[in-house]
């Protein structure tokens, strides 16, 4: 660290006023306040388009287990993606429903960006995910209608398509189903 501080604990994510969220990137606290309704709605949408064909097998390959705000201890690091998902050759069973947290590293993650995080999200929180071996990263911006696809290659991540607006996509790893962009996106409307 050569700053002098400590290493942030998980006493530290504890201390945080009721509704905040705590992840512990490279020993440092990053805190962000619950996010505005476009990230939930976009969130909500996308876990219930994915789970039913992936981690159901209704309508869908099956194959995977999603899960919706899981805190991942990956090492040092404290993450929690905004969905996250293991296929199920890597992870026969689903952590038991006692369990705090993963430590097992997922092969999708997906961060719905807000203005508050979009740059912990790119650079903190990416590199881990690259480090730990995650496969596929999805970035969606719910302001600008956009979603980021990330194939992870030795050197770095790949960016294999960025989508926008009301597109039908098949987005990787999850290219099995079309995914219509538009039910994502919350209208802005003027009050």
């Amino acid at each position: 660290m050569g700053n002098g501080k400590k290493p942030a604990t998980y006493e530290d994510i504890e201390a945080l006023p009721v509704g905040w969220v705590g992840e512990i990137l490279e020993d440092e606290l990053w805190a962000s306040p619950r996010p505005a309704m476009g990230h939930a709605h976009a969130c909500s949408v996308l876990g219930a388009r994915l789970v039913n064909p992936f981690s159901l097998g209704s309508g869908g390959p099956g194959g995977w287990w999603i899960l919706y705000e899981p805190e991942l201890h990956l090492g040092r690091d404290i993450l929690v993606p905004d969905l996250a998902g293991w296929r199920r050759e890597r992870m026969p069973r689903p952590p038991s429903p006692e369990e705090p947290f993963v430590t097992f590293a997922p092969d999708w993650v997906c961060e719905v960006l807000s203005p508050s995080t979009v740059a912990v999200d790119r650079t903190r929180k990416l590199p881990i995910y690259h480090r730990e071996g995650v496969t596929h990263a999805w970035l969606i911006d719910p302001l600008a209608h956009t979603l980021e696809v990330f194939r992870r290659e030795s050197s770095g991540w790949l960016l294999t398509a960025t989508h926008a607006g009301d597109e039908q996509v098949r987005a990787e790893p999850f290219d099995a189903v079309p995914l219509g962009l538009g039910a994502l996106w919350l209208a802005r409307t003027n009050r």
